[in-house]
């Protein structure tokens, strides 16, 4: 029987003939608590934050490491206690063993409760000092309310003294990245073989000449279509990196020496909008590369805010307006690589694309720039942290997926709440005190891409957001009903031009497919109306037989997906699939690839009745 049962799980979770972590040992600090930070490339990277307290070490896994700003807030998920001679460990934790990969220790020193510290554990507030050879100072760990939740989440703030400063001037874990052990020219990394990639972190360069394996050297593309994701219910197995869902625009980046252009998710060049953020991407200094990732606009808190990132470019919008505040906050969170130096990385494996994303993005200074970083806990645990701090939810990637300029299942959404964009068809009178407008009548476009009622939205307005709404709809009025004339809508609406598209939260769809409790999250300009429908939710089952076409399209490609669905015609070695990521119909997403997949999984069957009949071919080019 262990001597300390709270190390009971640590020992379940680990085989000591195989892995080089102790089992126990370690003595208590005898003039004070020890604490210690171990940076651990796992299958994330992430900072593993331990206290001693009651003979053990409390442990948290910090996905993002510490700051030194009080106003960041860092998600720390506390893990299972580790005994007190874990705190000198320093190694690599072999493959297929629990938390594989390398860790050093990345600080260590004591700490010292300000605050009856039992207490403090037990109440979810523990505030106390540190007295490391990196982080000094006041700080609190604060316990959030959880549902049930396996690994209990926490966040690590820094309290205000002598030792804070602001996240945007200094990034401790960028600037003293090493071990306070083995220093920066102690122990080294293994080098990273192709087997192993999928089991090393996103923090682990691949590759010693630069460059992955699968990169293929060619011409920059004049424009990239970005890879979008698959709604989902829940979280699925497998080895998946999670990622913040952010509340922003997304945008492409092209960079071809010093000249950079932004582009919306439809291909609109917003490099003129944003000229701050278009001169920290040139001072990146890439040459011939693509950037995909998402704008937003941060709080005071650092929750992204959709409204205040539509302000920023309704001031832009305005001639005589100077710049204002929201606009120069515009923050860039960059997440993929798909085109670098001259190299089409589309069929690299995530995982090593963002290895080198990340450390590309190691040499920015530029605060609007940064690097969206993977967290290494439970999805389910990771998904309530997220909608507890008022993120949207989580993003959830297969590490080993090629870059598809569709929407795939590889890229998978998890929401904290139902939310999608709906066309605004029309507007009811305001009632009472209230100015501008009542209420906006919504509408999306049905499988035959006809405009259906969607229901209306009359919260999550201020008096200003309700005047600029009226002025806008006011110039769009129209005597034309969009929807069906058997469609009941209450009330005298006034209708407007299918134009405008709103961002809308809301609890549930009713029976008649009307959207219930709406709340207005403000407006999007960066998709189009025709492409609006209802958003689907796929089974997470399903995605176990999804394909993987890789990004280029090539005949080998499409003959190993397809052989295992059907015994397919051969193909001619001839056979080139030009622009395999063209999207053909909007609704669906679906590609030219796709399609050619669809035709050579069904030839065998389709081919016999197609003999001797006279075969017509349209092209169309450009839609």
């Amino acid at each position: 029987m262990a001597k300390n049962d709270s190390l009971e799980l640590y020992r379940q979770k680990r085989n000591f003939g195989v892995t080089p972590e102790p089992a126990e040992g370690g003595k208590p600090n005898a003039k004070a608590l020890a604490y210690v930070i171990q940076k651990h490339w796992a299958s994330r990277l992430h900072y593993d934050f331990r206290l001693e307290f009651e003979g053990t070490l409390k442990s948290w896994a910090v996905p993002k490491g510490p700051s030194l700003d009080p106003k960041v807030k860092r998600m720390a998920v506390q893990v299972e206690d580790h005994p007190l001679s874990y705190g000198g460990f320093e190694g690599t934790i072999p493959a297929k063993q629990y938390g594989a990969g390398n860790v050093i220790v990345w600080d260590r020193g004591t700490w010292l409760p300000i605050e009856d510290a039992a207490k403090g554990f037990k109440s979810g507030k523990l505030k106390f000092e540190i007295h490391g050879e990196k982080l000094r100072g006041k700080w609190t760990l604060v316990r959030m309310k959880g549902k049930g939740e396996k690994q209990v989440p926490w966040l690590l703030i820094k309290e205000h003294d002598s030792e804070e400063r602001p996240a945007a001037d200094y990034d401790i874990t960028e600037a003293l990245p090493d071990s306070v052990i083995s220093g920066p020219g102690g122990k080294k990394k293994p080098p990273v073989t192709k087997k192993a990639v999928t089991k090393t972190s996103a923090k682990t360069v691949p590759a010693t000449t630069g460059m992955p394996e699968a990169a293929v050297k060619t011409k920059l593309p004049p424009m990239m279509e970005p890879q979008l994701a698959t709604l989902v219910e829940t979280a699925p197995e497998g080895d998946w990196l999670y990622e913040l869902k952010f509340d922003g625009y997304r945008l492409m980046t092209r960079l071809d020496g010093d000249k950079v252009n932004c582009f919306t998710r439809n291909g609109h060049d917003w490099t003129e909008k944003m000229p701050q953020l278009a001169k920290a991407l040139q001072a990146l200094k890439l040459d011939k590369a693509w950037l995909d990732g998402e704008i937003v606009v941060p709080d005071q808190n650092g929750i992204p805010n959709f409204q205040l990132l539509q302000g920023a470019f309704e001031s832009r919008g305005r001639k005589a307006a100077a710049p204002s505040a929201n606009a120069a906050s515009i923050v860039y969170y960059i997440f993929d690589l798909p085109f670098y130096a001259g190299h089409d990385l589309r069929d690299v494996p995530l995982i090593e694309r963002r290895a080198l994303l990340q450390k590309i993005m190691a040499k920015n200074k530029s605060p609007s720039l940064r690097f969206s970083d993977a967290f290494d806990a439970p999805s389910k645990d990771l998904v309530s942290s997220a909608c507890k701090l008022g993120f949207e939810g989580l993003i959830g990637k297969r590490a080993d997926a090629p870059y598809q300029s569709r929407r795939s299942p590889d890229w998978i959404k998890l929401k904290c709440g139902k939310r999608q964009e709906f066309i605004i068809c029309g507007f009811t009178e305001p009632k009472g005190s209230r100015s501008g407008l009542g209420a906006l009548l919504l509408g999306i476009h049905d499988a035959k891409g006809k405009l259906q009622y969607a229901g209306n939205v009359g919260s999550g307005f201020n008096d200003k957001v309700l005047v600029e709404l009226r002025a806008q709809l006011d110039k769009l009025e129209t005597n034309a009903r969009p929807f069906d004339s058997q469609t009941a809508v209450e009330g005298r609406p006034h209708w407007v031009k299918p134009r405008l598209l709103a961002e809308i939260a809301f609890a549930d769809w009713t029976n008649t497919n009307r959207v219930r409790h709406a709340v207005f999250r403000g407006l999007r300009s960066d998709k189009k109306p025709q492409a609006i429908t209802r958003e689907k939710v796929m089974k997470t089952s399903d995605l176990k037989v999804a394909d993987k076409p890789t990004a280029r399209g090539s005949v080998k490609a499409v003959k190993k997906s397809v052989g295992k669905q059907t015994a397919a015609v051969p193909l001619p070695k001839s056979l080139r699939v030009t622009h395999p990521e063209r999207v053909i119909d909007k609704q669906s997403g679906l590609t030219k690839l796709d399609l050619v997949q669809h035709y050579a999984a069904v030839a065998e069957v389709m081919l016999p009745h197609l003999k001797g009949r006279p075969v017509s071919l349209v092209r169309a080019p450009s839609g």
